[in-house]
């Protein structure tokens, strides 16, 4: 699944290839992918002469704002967006596609056809689901030491739990909280509650570290991910736990162990991360 710095990469990508463009028509091959409204043809009509005015991105959702509308987008797993000519070849897995005035097409492929769709009245969209359930941007003045601190109380979960819980932080994912939680020295099972406000303070600073790092690389290419230009990320070469399974420690040489944490593959090193 595209974490903070995939979906980022593909906003700054798409956003130079729809801005100031105009859809024309919809057409929808797999309406599950539709969330809001559920009559799908409302959510045509609503985007017909509708221009593309900005993209933005909340966590892992896009967010397209159009003249009345917010388009909001999850891409899931393997959700991608592309801008064709009308006629271009195209395959069983382009379920959604607005056609543009100039000749254009914007199409939303999904191989596995999780992705989502909400269409909301532009300015409503923070108050409504599915983005008024997230937690704050890692780059907002929001995210501090203290407010991590704050929910770590007032839960007994593991912090690897805890950190792809997107009511509290939104945009990290399984590979990414591998990652910063390497970076800070702290094992993925730790409690939360039992972190000090050092740890916190060092938790916070890694996860905008690595993410910033990540974004300026174009992601992590580890699946199928691609922005919408066609190019992969190279953050994957710079990572230094995830996927990295009997691989030696860069720090101390111990070999990598995967474990299931919190539901997921979850990469540490033993000696780095030492769970008290």
């Amino acid at each position: 699944m595209p974490e903070l710095p995939e979906v980022e990469n593909v906003r700054r990508s798409l956003l130079k290839l729809v801005k100031g463009k105009t859809v024309e028509d919809v057409q929808i091959g797999w309406p599950k992918i539709i969330h809001y409204p559920l009559d799908i043809e409302q959510f045509q009509d609503a985007l017909h002469g509708q221009t593309f005015h900005g993209l933005e991105r909340k966590g892992k959702f896009l967010v397209f704002q159009l003249d009345d509308y917010s388009l909001v987008s999850h891409l899931r797993m393997e959700g991608h967006y592309s801008v064709h000519k009308k006629g271009d070849p195209s395959d069983k897995h382009t379920h959604v596609v607005f056609g543009l005035t100039d000749g254009g097409e914007l199409r939303y492929r999904d191989v596995r056809k999780f992705g989502t769709m909400h269409l909301l009245k532009k300015g409503t969209e923070a108050k409504q689901l599915p983005l008024s359930k997230l937690g704050p941007e890692p780059f907002s003045a929001d995210f501090s030491a203290a407010y991590l601190m704050d929910r770590f109380r007032k839960t007994d979960r593991i912090i690897k739990a805890v950190l792809l819980d997107q009511t509290i932080v939104a945009g990290l994912g399984n590979i990414y909280a591998d990652e910063v939680l390497f970076r800070s020295a702290i094992h993925p099972c730790r409690r939360a509650k039992t972190l000090t406000e050092e740890e916190a303070a060092t938790l916070k600073s890694q996860i905008v570290q690595t993410l910033n790092e990540a974004i300026e690389a174009g992601g992590s290419s580890v699946n199928t991910y691609m922005n919408s230009l066609g190019l992969a990320g190279s953050f994957q070469n710079k990572l230094y736990v995830y996927g990295k399974k009997a691989q030696e420690c860069v720090n101390c040489g111990t070999m990598i162990e995967k474990i299931k944490a919190a539901g997921r593959g979850t990469h540490f090193c033993p000696s780095c991360q030492i769970l008290e």
